[in-house]
């Protein structure tokens, strides 16, 4: 007899917990906590149709894999309808300050509000900015280094949502003025083919893996950071970092090392703890071959 496979844990949701929703963003979502000694914890409900609960998760756990710092996911469930949930890293008298925020206040003609196609979203303004926040050079370059080990983890998950309220800075008063650090990453259900199906007419995961294009879906991801300001979509997350490793190298270096601690027998393990009716198997599969894709190629800007 085979031993039972390790699942990860549902979080259930229960309707008194409810605190508020959250609207930022253009998903539907909610804050609750169980009681004032608990962490809130912010439920996401998935698009119809898509895997964004089992990617929020997958994507965290690989995270944890490399160790690179991030808000804590569960898949969860709420009356019934399954979603993720993510525990709160603001708070303690901590706040986020959102990259639109920041970049509003570093980088002339920024529009904050823009919700698409903010061409200004570039990597080169965001390490402008992370420089112009961060008091001394060595904090700046630790704030780029954390940065940059983000933008390793969309290449490697196939994030196309890191746009300018999807990463920020945690600040909290002191008694000598403000302290800050680059927030933990956060909001990663825009990775791994989320929105694909699994078989029939169109961009289906079947086809793109007997066709033998997941190099093609991987490489033409539109991201939400742009090269240039002129540019008319954003460079996909492989790109991006292959870019990046060009003109800002040492800030990358450490980000790309980290990569050493994830083989494709470690991704299969976390994407096989998804519990069996989350998650079909042809998911599974074109996860599995995505990230080690996007795994390779990465490995390949290591000098």
């Amino acid at each position: 007899m085979q031993p039972a496979r390790a699942v990860y844990p549902i979080l259930t949701i229960q309707p008194e917990w409810v605190l508020e929703d959250e609207a930022m963003g253009s998903k539907q979502k909610f804050w609750c906590q169980e009681s004032d000694d608990d962490p809130p914890w912010l439920f996401k409900y998935p698009q119809e149709n898509t895997g964004q609960h089992w990617s929020e998760k997958i994507a965290a756990e690989i995270a944890d894999a490399i160790e690179i710092l991030h808000a804590r996911v569960e898949l969860a469930t709420f009356q019934d309808i399954r979603g993720s949930a993510t525990e709160s890293f603001a708070r303690q008298g901590r706040e986020l300050f959102h990259g639109n925020q920041i970049l509003a206040g570093k980088t002339v003609g920024y529009d904050p509000s823009r919700k698409f196609r903010q061409a200004d979203h570039t990597l080169s303004n965001i390490f402008s900015a992370l420089d112009r926040v961060f008091r001394t050079p060595e904090i700046a370059r630790a704030a780029k280094e954390r940065m940059a080990e983000y933008l390793v983890l969309d290449a490697l998950v196939g994030n196309t949502d890191r746009h300018h309220e999807n990463w920020g800075i945690l600040r909290k008063r002191n008694p000598k003025g403000w302290s800050g650090m680059v927030a933990p990453s956060f909001d990663h259900a825009s990775s791994l083919g989320r929105e694909l199906i699994d078989d029939g007419p169109g961009r289906s995961r079947q086809r793109f893996l007997s066709e033998g294009r997941i190099g093609q879906y991987a490489e033409k991801a539109s991201g939400a950071i742009y090269w240039e300001s002129t540019d008319k979509r954003g460079v996909s997350p492989l790109e991006l970092v292959r870019r990046a490793t060009q003109s800002w190298p040492e800030a990358f270096r450490r980000a790309l090392q980290m990569l050493d601690k994830l083989e494709e027998e470690r991704i299969r393990r976390i994407v096989a703890q998804v519990p069996e009716d989350w998650m079909s198997d042809i998911s599974r599969t074109f996860v599995v071959e995505l990230t080690c894709y996007n795994l390779n190629q990465l490995r390949m800007l290591v000098s």
